[in-house]
């Protein structure tokens, strides 16, 4: 049923761990959603960010959370010029999520912190006048806030060959499932 309703939208391991999920919670905690970040993590496809997110605007939870837009705030208002890709740094992000989250209302921070990063700190040609921290922006003062987050290059991609075979008899049709794991995980 889950994959009926999803069909046409992609990424169809997104239903599956739609489905795992559903079954965790009314399995595991009796039908209803863990409201911690350690407890929304035991779900099927629901990571850091996700969990940190829901736990913060739906339980009011002090738990960070780090998307793009939260990502190349704190590399300007730090001056991060390292590689955003690179692990120590991404803990460095989570560092400094968990230390703001702390006080009153963490959801309405999470938010905030994303909706700067949507709306002023934009990729280009951000609005810095407008900014409420950018007296507190170290890449507004050094005057290139354009240039951060520093990412490394993509990989370029790669034209893909597929064949696909449809075998019918008898008015049955033959389909063989995708490992649950690498390129097109889980199709038929």
């Amino acid at each position: 049923d889950v994959y009926a309703v999803w069909t046409g939208l992609g990424y169809y391991s997104r239903a599956r761990n739609l489905k795992a999920a559903a079954v965790s919670i009314v399995a595991d905690h009796g039908g209803r959603l863990p409201d911690t970040a350690e407890g929304l993590r035991s779900l099927s496809g629901i990571g850091r960010y996700t969990a940190g997110a829901v736990a913060s605007i739906a339980f009011e939870r002090e738990e960070p959370l780090v998307d793009g837009n939260v990502v190349r705030v704190f590399s300007r208002l730090e001056n991060i010029r390292e590689d955003t890709g690179e692990k120590a740094v991404v803990e460095r992000f989570w560092s400094l999520a968990s230390e703001l989250v702390r006080g009153p209302r963490p959801g309405d921070l999470n938010q905030a912190l994303m909706e700067l990063g949507a709306t002023l700190c934009t990729p280009k040609r951000p609005h810095c006048l407008a900014c409420p921290v950018q007296r507190d922006c170290r890449a507004a003062a050094a005057g290139d806030p354009e240039t951060l987050p520093r990412k490394k290059k993509r990989t370029a991609v790669r034209a893909l060959r597929a064949v696909a075979v449809a075998i019918e008899r008898g008015g049955r049709l033959l389909a063989v499932r995708r490992p649950e794991k690498g390129l097109m995980a889980g199709l038929w």
